[in-house]
């Protein structure tokens, strides 16, 4: 490998790499919505809009650490061939 060589960028990426992510995302917020609407018929509902809030809230930086340490996995690079 020389000083400057070029490189060329290859990104691997598919649906079915971040298929279950998707899945699992969508699972938390269903399971979040159903948590609110549950807790909407108690007294205090503001504890269900606080609840479903902080279910989402947190569990984001967990979806955004799994889609970006896979996508950073699903990059190449390659010396180009120089003729």
């Amino acid at each position: 490998m020389t000083p400057g060589t070029p490189y060329s960028m290859r990104c691997t990426l598919t649906f079915g790499d971040i298929y279950l992510q998707v899945l699992a995302w969508m699972a938390v917020i269903f399971v979040s919505l159903a948590a609110g609407l549950a807790l909407m018929g108690s007294s205090r509902p503001v504890f269900a809009l606080v609840g479903v809030g902080l279910i989402l809230v947190l569990s984001l930086p967990f979806l955004l650490f799994a889609f970006v340490t896979t996508l950073l996995n699903h990059i190449h690079l390659e010396p180009k061939q120089i003729a």
